[in-house]
């Protein structure tokens, strides 16, 4: 019986020894995706950032994008798990411009992050005086600053996937080849949808337009748009006070043209065409689209475009 407790004594000492701690599982549970997946790690702004990077590096890397896909990215405010995913990231891609207003309040490895509108940060836009409103879960915020949509002048957007590139070129340089490749391809493909703009904005310059959201400064002012906005959702019923806040500004903006983020709810344009004006869809794409890809998305936003203003 002796020998028989010993034994057992011996096996349970032996168990204990090959079973982790506690502390040891917390560790394994919150270690980067990088131990899973064993590519560098790539954490994004914003769905058009995480297209340009896998894009251009395809599978040598891991390209995260966190925010919700029913919330502004501009507006998100990641939660601890994702602020950790942040600081643990081997690259951090930024839209610059003021775009994440959570970035402002932690501190990010500043080796690893790259502002992708550096290149073209004396041009930015700035905004006063926007009506402070709300939309989705990110709860109540305002326009005012730097206008952040930059990638809607696709001249900046190439800029952009520039920025990207050579940061990705950095970080896997065995990918180097392809990269440039798959850069030169992406560059190429944006700056067709410019030619298309540019030559549709000849049109479009006779035209007065109202935009449901202040979202397209920078289209506006690369493509000659004589452009003011609401701040609508395309979802939302438009009662008697926004009708009226329009038809105040079409007293002296004689628009005849809506712009959407969205597709709108068929009430809306049924009140706008009371009011003689015409429904076109361009959706930014600032998040991971319902269908389709961000290059899908802007080439049917220009048919859109093109169609209505022929």
């Amino acid at each position: 019986m002796k020998t028989r407790t010993l034994l057992f004594s011996f096996l349970a000492i032996a168990l204990a020894g090959c079973k982790p701690s506690a502390e040891k599982a917390a560790e394994t549970a919150a270690a980067p995706t990088a131990a899973k997946s064993g590519k560098p790690q790539v954490l994004v702004a914003n769905y058009p950032l995480q297209y340009f990077a896998q894009r251009i590096a395809g599978d040598a890397v891991e390209v995260r994008f966190l925010a919700p896909k029913n919330e502004d990215p501009a507006f998100w405010q990641p939660d601890e798990a994702a602020i950790t995913a942040f600081q643990n990231a081997d690259l951090i891609l930024m839209n610059g411009a003021g775009y994440s207003k959570w970035a402002d309040k932690i501190t990010l490895p500043e080796s690893k992050v790259v502002d992708t509108s550096a290149a073209f940060a004396n041009n930015f836009i700035e905004v006063r005086d926007a009506t402070t409103h709300s939309h989705g879960p990110g709860g109540e915020h305002s326009h005012n600053g730097t206008a952040f949509t930059t990638w809607i002048d696709f001249k900046q957007a190439t800029m952009q996937v520039q920025a990207v590139s050579d940061a990705l070129a950095k970080l896997v340089p065995a990918a180097k080849d392809s990269i440039s490749k798959n850069t030169e391809a992406l560059q190429g493909e944006l700056e067709s949808l410019d030619a298309r703009m540019s030559t549709l904005s000849r049109r479009l310059v006779q035209y007065p337009l109202v935009a449901s959201h202040p979202v397209y400064h920078y289209m506006a002012r690369r493509y000659g748009l004589n452009l003011k906005s609401v701040l609508w959702e395309p979802d939302t019923v438009l009662d008697d006070t926004a009708l009226n806040d329009l038809k105040g500004i079409l007293a002296g903006h004689r628009a005849r043209w809506m712009i959407w983020e969205g597709e709108p709810n068929k009430e809306n344009v049924e009140k706008l065409g009371t009011l003689g004006i015409q429904s076109v869809v361009f959706d930014p794409c600032g998040n991971v689209p319902a269908s389709g890809d961000f290059m899908t998305v802007m080439k049917a936003n220009i048919d859109a475009m093109e169609n209505a203003f022929r």
